[in-house]
């Protein structure tokens, strides 16, 4: 794929293997909740959950039908990926490649009433807003967490939030994705959509066709002009 340049009106993040990675750390949950669910398979999960909402996760795979119960034990999931993530020698929830600098150039990115950049995550606000300050991501202005949707991805009402609540048109926004769910909810908000290459193989997301994708953000530079209102995205084959 050649090097591209193209100009959006607004960024939207996944978090968790877009931004952050905390593989270790939610595999830890897994296992620990493999103690209560003992009829679960933790390898099956860990390759067909990611980017998914915990509370669809665990309807679909410990079989939890009570939405009191369903909200409770999703609780209990985030705050043992937080708890678990720097166990036995574990790296923690660190950034992934080039957010860095991403980060960086976004932080001279315009705010509210119209916010250049969000972050739309299948995690609840709970886990999200922790693993961001763990790994030392700003919280954007515009920060859409699983309660904030009737239905997470792979529907594309997180990214048609995201969008509205920057103030923009989702098809002149840019969704930077490492799940095909993310990459399915972004494509059907109508976004351009880049897909990363973090967590799962390359066969799985050209199978659900991004636009662009790449092994992860070091190959993708933002440049800011005009006060944050003009946006370009430049990615590298």
């Amino acid at each position: 794929m050649p090097s591209t340049t193209f100009h959006v009106d607004a960024i939207l993040f996944d978090m968790d293997g877009t931004l952050v990675d905390s593989k270790a750390a939610v595999e830890a949950a897994w296992d620990t909740f493999a103690e209560t669910y003992s009829h679960i398979d933790v390898i099956e999960i860990l390759s067909s959950s990611h980017g998914i909402r915990t509370v669809d996760n665990l309807r679909k795979y410990c079989g939890i039908t009570d939405p009191v119960e369903l909200e409770n034990e999703a609780e209990r999931f985030e705050k043992a990926i937080v708890s678990s993530s720097t166990q036995n020698g574990r790296p923690g929830i660190v950034l992934l490649p080039g957010v860095k600098a991403a980060m960086d150039e976004l932080a001279s990115a315009r705010t509210l009433p119209s916010p250049s950049w969000a972050i739309c995550t299948s995690a609840t606000r709970y886990y999200a807003s922790r693993a961001l300050s763990l790994a030392g991501v700003p919280v954007p202005d515009v920060f859409v967490t699983a309660e904030d949707v009737e239905r997470g991805k792979p529907f594309p009402d997180p990214y048609l939030l995201g969008a509205q609540k920057c103030g923009v048109k989702p098809e002149n926004c840019v969704v930077f994705e490492d799940a095909p769910s993310g990459v399915r909810s972004g494509k059907a908000a109508g976004c351009k959509t880049i897909g990363f290459l973090t967590t799962h193989s390359r066969q799985e997301l050209e199978a659900v066709e991004p636009d662009f994708l790449v092994q992860d953000m070091s190959s993708v530079t933002f440049k800011l002009t005009n006060n944050g209102v003009d946006i370009t995205v430049h990615v590298d084959d």
